[in-house]
């Protein structure tokens, strides 16, 4: 016995049932396999045509939040210079004030430096409505609103005595500056 016994099993399997295999019969196999292969690669396709879909639309997200922590980024950024700049000014004025105002304000200060983190959520998710709000209505509006509760600040009432002495400090800077400016043409 020269062959397998494999192969001397399927030739015995297959001389007990009659073999049918005709061009047609093979024919119409290769073209039913092939129908099953092209389903088979349109549903592919199909699939691959959708996650190319959501890719694209994923990317188009990525970019946007990108654009978005970029954009808060750079108004931490400001917002924490203006914070310093605010606190500088807040250190010259405050001397000039009376004891009771000084002692007023530097509560006030020490009040604002306590954000509680439901307070930072909320102030968060506000500029986030802002911010979305503007973007899709295509406006200028300011990323940062004053927290609920809050109004903008007034100026104080001038009365002519203050107004006065603004005058007067102007008057005497304008002074100041004119000789400087005569003593500048001179050296020329």
């Amino acid at each position: 016995n020269t062959f397998p016994q494999s192969a001397h099993f399927e030739a015995s399997s297959q001389s007990s049932q009659p073999l049918k295999f005709t061009t047609s019969d093979s024919c119409d196999r290769i073209k039913d396999e092939f129908q099953f292969l092209q389903a088979q690669y349109h549903s592919l396709k199909l699939e691959c045509d959708k996650l190319a879909s959501e890719k694209s639309e994923m990317q188009r997200h990525y970019i946007m939040y990108y654009e978005m922590s970029y954009g808060l980024n750079i108004e931490m950024h400001k917002q924490a210079e203006i914070v310093k700049r605010l606190n500088g000014i807040c250190a010259q004025v405050l001397p000039y004030l009376s004891q009771e105002h000084q002692q007023q304000v530097m509560g006030a200060i020490e009040r604002a430096k306590q954000v509680t983190p439901p307070e930072m959520n909320s102030i968060i998710r506000q500029q986030l409505q802002v911010q979305h709000l503007s973007q899709l209505q295509g406006l200028a509006l300011p990323v940062t609103p004053l927290p609920l509760g809050l109004t903008p600040p007034t100026l104080p009432a001038v009365s002519s005595s203050s107004a006065q002495v603004v005058k007067e400090d102007k008057a005497r800077d304008a002074a100041e500056r004119a000789p400087r400016a005569e003593d500048g043409d001179k050296s020329d």
